[in-house]
């Protein structure tokens, strides 16, 4: 059990978990408030790439050399990592939903919060834990300021965005999951 704290310490899982919680906590008063209507999608997907981006510097140690020198083979452990990360961010927002407002449906969560994971994962590969969060937050300020979706290309650029059941919307955070979390898994956080 020992393991389990120093490494939850060493990838800032309780600084993360409290920017995941403080920002639901804003989106469920900001909801109460009125808002911009149960059906907006916006909110909700804000609060996931907020939890998403949170949790992401945890994607990366403190120091490189000695997390390749671990006897426990790290494969395993960063793809449980960053799965265990999105159900996490996922969870706080249904939970934040319990208490009151219904801003999304658990099926957007999930995919939402899963393709999001998947993304982070995909830029700590690229360009390590420290710069993971450009990748989502770039993305939802495209998909905040796109064109309505009238054409697939446009679809899978504004996934997050889509309702629940959408195809494209599903196919493309799939990938993203399945992809990000592979080339985590295998190669690592970037140096």
């Amino acid at each position: 059990m020992r393991w389990l704290t120093l490494y939850a310490r060493s990838r800032q899982v309780p600084a993360s978990l409290a920017a995941v919680v403080i920002s639901a906590v804003v989106v469920w008063a900001l909801a109460r408030d009125g808002g911009e209507g149960p059906g907006d999608p916006r909110l909700p997907a804000l609060v996931l790439a907020t939890g998403a981006m949170a949790a992401s510097i945890g994607l990366s140690g403190q120091d490189l050399a000695l997390d390749r020198t671990a006897a426990i083979r790290w494969v395993p452990r960063r793809a449980a990592h960053v799965l265990l990360v999105g159900a996490v961010v996922g969870t706080v927002l249904l939970t934040a939903q319990a208490m009151g407002e219904d801003m999304a449906t658990t099926a957007f969560v999930v995919r939402d919060s899963a393709g999001l994971m998947g993304l982070v994962a995909l830029g700590a590969a690229l360009s390590g834990g420290q710069y993971a969060w450009t990748l989502p937050f770039a993305w939802l300020g495209f998909s905040f300021f796109a064109p309505p979706s009238t054409s697939v290309p446009m679809q899978v650029a504004t996934w997050m965005l889509l309702p629940p059941g959408t195809a494209a919307g599903t196919w493309t955070a799939l990938v993203l999951t399945v992809a990000g979390t592979a080339a985590y898994a295998v190669a690592g956080p970037r140096r």
